[in-house]
């Protein structure tokens, strides 16, 4: 049981996603509705259960562990999990800790993330207008998000915006996000929105910006030099010539890196996607609870599932219609 985790098309897995919860503080208007119905709290993977999941990724060759929600920092008790995980990093054997926030709990959470290891987060940010804030997640404060980004650069993270492209919502902040990132010395990435869950009357395909017009507009005005660089996701990037920043685009719709994905993602009650763009996943929670003396059977079933991870996802807007849509919500398995 020793041996690494390849999939069928040889693609060794090293990094991995867990949500642990699907609950938030916003409602973003692309993620999912404003009336949510959440999980039971029963139905949740306990924190020491994470960490005994997490654990078994980690000895079956998992270097990466990405921790998301919904909003991973409004888990009651997360510091706990986090502060676990930091033997993993001590020994070497995890490489990376770290996490995707909406940055709301960040100033109350900065510090304490540092100690535990964690060195770079993610921090979700599509606008730097109060009032489309607001009406873009329906609940945010962005000055709460500010001094959320405030706190993670003093207390030593390195901080990527991540920022969602929405046709005729953040088209005209293209230049004032990315002159802000560069300002604070904050990499930014774009991502193409994705067909997940019902978000109530919200029209997917009308908020669709493809990147590769993004992009285009980018090099009006700076000067776009390719990076080989991978970071373990499906982002390819480009450094401005003229700021120096590192500009990613995640690309699912338009351009799936599909041939090096080297992820698999877990949600907070124990199902395991092998993809994000497909329906296909693994019960680890039955092996978790059943066995509680030994990790053989969760082994197996981790074994049993990586086997099955398909070659790609089926997300496409190219017929003018959102194909490929998932049924759960992106805050069920954590992005």
């Amino acid at each position: 049981m020793t041996a690494p985790l390849i999939d069928p098309f040889q693609r060794a897995i090293s990094y991995l996603r867990v949500s642990v919860t699907d609950r938030c503080d916003f409602r973003c208007v692309y993620c999912m509705s404003e009336n949510m119905t959440f999980l039971p709290k029963r139905e949740l993977l306990t924190l020491e259960e994470l960490d005994r999941l997490c654990s078994t990724f980690v000895r079956m060759g998992v270097q990466k562990l990405r921790i998301t929600g919904g909003e991973p920092l409004v888990r009651k008790g997360i510091m706990t999990f986090f502060d676990a995980m930091t033997r993993h990093l001590a020994t070497g054997a995890l490489k990376e800790l770290t996490l995707t926030t909406n940055g709301s709990q960040m100033e109350r959470f900065a510090g304490d993330l540092y100690a535990a290891g964690v060195r770079r987060v993610n921090i979700s940010l599509d606008t730097l207008d109060d009032q489309k804030f607001a009406d873009i997640t329906r609940w945010g404060r962005l000055a709460q998000v500010i001094k959320g980004i405030d706190a993670a650069q003093n207390a030593g993270l390195r901080v990527k915006i991540n920022t969602v492209a929405l046709k005729g919502f953040n088209e005209d902040e293209l230049f004032t996000l990315t002159e802000w990132c560069a300002s604070r010395d904050m990499d930014l990435t774009f991502i193409e929105v994705m067909p997940m869950g019902d978000i109530g009357n919200e029209d997917r395909l009308g908020q669709y910006w493809k990147l590769s017009d993004l992009r285009a507009r980018l090099g009006e005005r700076f000067t776009l030099t390719e990076l080989t660089e991978r970071s373990g996701g499906p982002a390819r990037y480009v450094r401005l010539e003229e700021t120096g920043q590192k500009i990613g685009f995640i690309t699912p719709l338009t351009h799936n890196f599909c041939e090096s994905c080297n992820r698999v993602r877990l949600t907070c009650t124990g199902e395991l996607y092998m993809c994000l763009g497909q329906e296909d996943m693994a019960d680890l929670r039955a092996p978790l609870r059943n066995n509680p003396a030994s990790d053989a059977m969760l082994e197996e079933a981790i074994r049993a599932a990586i086997t099955r991870k398909p070659k790609g996802h089926d997300f496409d807007y190219s017929r003018q219609t959102v194909d490929g849509r998932v049924s759960r919500h992106m805050s069920h398995t954590g992005g």
